[in-house]
């Protein structure tokens, strides 16, 4: 499997992005072409040390590198990106890599 985790900021108004995420943002990703499943984090997004500059943390899997690739490069994917524009007002920062069982 691969991933595609985004790490977002915290926002101006965290009511207005849970509300827009939930509502506008999910939907609209949920149809990328190849998307296996799609996970957000629930509650606080913390280190050990105690609180992190993270409001939210969604996990995007696929079958490789090159499903995401595709999947970015279509019409949905691209739709999917210019959205985080929209309501990421902390910033969003995107992690993308293969792994394996060990």
């Amino acid at each position: 499997m691969a991933s595609l985790v985004v790490m977002y900021g915290t926002p101006n108004d965290a009511a207005a992005f849970d509300r827009y995420y939930r509502e506008t943002h999910i939907p609209i990703a949920k149809t990328i072409p190849g998307l296996r499943r799609y996970e957000i984090s629930r509650g606080p997004v913390v280190t050990p040390a105690g609180p992190s500059k993270y409001h939210l943390v969604a996990t995007l899997l696929f079958d490789d590198l090159a499903a995401i690739q595709n999947a970015f490069a279509s019409a949905e994917g691209q739709k999917a990106a210019a959205d985080v524009r929209v309501f990421a007002t902390g910033g969003a920062e995107m992690f993308i890599f293969d792994s394996e069982d060990v």
